[in-house]
């Protein structure tokens, strides 16, 4: 056998070396080094990785301990009728859920982050265990999407191809009312110049390797939160047309579906809150306690951007945002970085953002208080007791609203000009009215308690006739509170602060689509055909009020 070189074997050629003994040691131990960082690195990703691995593997013990839980209840369950046993099972089914949804947005996080060798290990590891998937059910309709390959040889540009076989991917989707599979066929073509085989790409899917369309995600995600249907009622419902989706499916759904529309989420919310006029409130929604059967009180706080009854040209939206309690600090998170006006209900963990900036002398924000949160307090002696006083009140306060009415939509300098001349004079006979009637009834009333409410706010609730952006009520936020009081009456509470957290996250999504006057089941089934390859820089695209539909 003849000698062959270095190269004709394949092999790399050996750096030459240096001949001097002190540079090949300066070499040696520069090797060390690298090889004993590399080592440091490689043992500080075992390390997070068994971190991870830890705090999954806890979770799923989590999850099906309390599936077992729930299997107890429901064989205690049988053959009798309990309210307090359903509510349990309710209870459960939500929690799990929850965490099974967490679970699968940590995981679609993770997977985001990781570099392009450490996802191919995973997807080869997922791909080597048996995944016991049901096959989609046969009886429903099939509609294929032909993926051609190129015309020409990738490999030496031979035109003459032959079709060898395909490649089918079916992928469960909804259309209204109705399921359907689309499979997706692939032609293998081999060129007859030099046997390459070609074939198209597979398309990308909302979710990696998984089985629902953009439309199935769509409708499961606006049942869910915009109707109030918890993902075991939808597994129920869909189960009557034929088609077997466990809630803990629908639940790694949702979860990678929160994780793949965050950067639109962010988008909204640095959106809403670049404006100079808001308006914000929050909601209480029960959440539960794991492990207790009991539940406490969250909140979920709402900030509106909406220029549209100045005529002003900043699309509307409006961002949510989760939080375990009402304390001041998430007030301040969430709405200390705007400058401008805030229109408010009063809440005192406000206040701090109403102070004076040390910097520049001038408020951070300021306030605009709601004119009818102010009239309710009246309203409410005035149905209790029919007083005269209460009704002289509301009338005087139904003139300020029909000038609000006639200016609607105007623009600011319109407005300002109508409110300081007819507006003020009225104020002015109001505050002299209310002041004269705070004399004449009992202060311990409830009359006097909600007349004190007004005068002890009247500069902020005034303030709206001294700039035409600003609004008279904080109605904007209070019809974008109602869908959440809706839902929560349906689904009852939320299965976690992380239920909660992505709750305020597709809320914001589906409430700001339709402000924009967006179907938003429609408008979420087209971006989630899109959000996977869509370059992260042109998020701005996929906002509501920028979203073409492909034609």
């Amino acid at each position: 056998m003849r000698g062959e070189s270095h190269e004709e074997l394949g092999m790399a050629t050996l750096p030459a070396l240096p001949g001097d003994v002190s540079a090949l040691r300066q070499m040696i131990a520069e090797r060390e080094r690298i090889i004993a960082e590399k080592e440091t690195q490689l043992a500080e990703c075992d390390r997070l990785i068994a971190v991870r691995d830890a705090e999954l593997y806890a979770k799923t013990l989590q999850i099906e301990h309390l599936k077992a839980q729930l299997a107890v209840l429901r064989r205690a369950r049988f053959g009798r009728s309990s309210e307090k046993l359903d509510r349990q099972i309710e209870q459960l089914e939500l929690l799990i859920g929850d965490l099974e949804e967490g679970a699968a947005e940590s995981e679609a996080r993770t997977e985001q982050t990781d570099d392009k060798k450490a996802s191919e290990e995973r997807a080869k590891r997922k791909r080597s265990k048996p995944t016991g998937r049901k096959p989609l059910p046969a009886h429903l309709p099939r509609e294929q999407v032909t993926h051609p390959p190129q015309e020409a040889c990738s490999c030496c540009g031979g035109t003459v191809l032959r079709r060898i076989g395909d490649d089918v991917t079916e992928v469960l989707e909804y259309v209204p009312s109705s399921f359907k599979v689309v499979q997706h066929v692939r032609p293998k073509m081999s060129c007859r110049t030099c046997e390459t085989i070609m074939q198209a790409p597979l398309p990308s899917f909302p979710i990696e390797r998984g089985r629902p369309g953009p439309g199935l995600l769509a409708h499961v995600a606006v049942s869910k939160y915009a109707d109030g249907l918890p993902l075991y009622r939808q597994s129920e419902i869909y189960a009557r047309q034929g088609v077997e989706i466990d809630r803990s499916t629908m639940a790694d759904w949702m979860g990678r579906t929160a994780a793949l529309l965050d950067p639109l989420i962010e988008a909204i919310g640095r959106h809403v809150r670049a404006g100079t006029v808001l308006h914000a409130d929050d909601t209480t929604v029960p959440v539960l306690e794991p492990g207790r059967g009991q539940t406490r009180t969250g909140r979920l706080w709402a900030v509106v951007r909406d220029e549209r009854p100045f005529a002003g040209t900043a699309p509307p939206a409006v961002y949510y945002r989760y939080s375990p309690d009402r304390r001041a600090e998430h007030a301040a998170a969430l709405l200390g970085g705007c400058r401008g006006f805030l229109h408010a209900d009063g809440y005192a963990g406000f206040n701090a953002l109403f102070a004076d900036d040390p910097k520049t002398g001038q408020p951070l924000l300021t306030e605009v208080a709601c004119w009818a949160y102010a009239r309710r307090h009246i309203y409410e002696v005035y149905e209790a007791t029919a007083s005269p006083l209460a009704k002289e009140a509301l009338e005087r306060i139904a003139d300020l609203f029909a000038i609000e009415e006639r200016i609607n939509g105007g623009a600011p300098s319109e407005r300002f000009a109508a409110r300081q001349q007819d507006a003020v004079p009225l104020l002015a006979e109001l505050h002299a009215f209310l002041e004269k009637a705070l004399s004449q009834i009992s202060g311990k009333s409830t009359l006097a308690k909600a007349i004190r409410y007004s005068l002890s706010r009247w500069t902020a609730l005034t303030r709206y006739t001294t700039d035409g952006r600003l609004e008279m009520t904080n109605n904007a936020v209070e019809r974008k509170i109602r869908p959440l009081a809706m839902a929560r009456k349906s689904y009852l509470f939320a299965g976690s602060d992380s239920g909660g957290i992505r709750a305020a996250a597709m809320h914001t999504l589906i409430e700001s689509a339709r402000m924009n006057g967006l179907d938003p089941e429609a408008y979420l089934r087209d971006v989630l055909t899109r959000v996977a390859d869509h370059p992260i820089n042109r998020i701005g695209e996929l906002l509501p009020w920028n979203w073409q539909p492909i034609a």
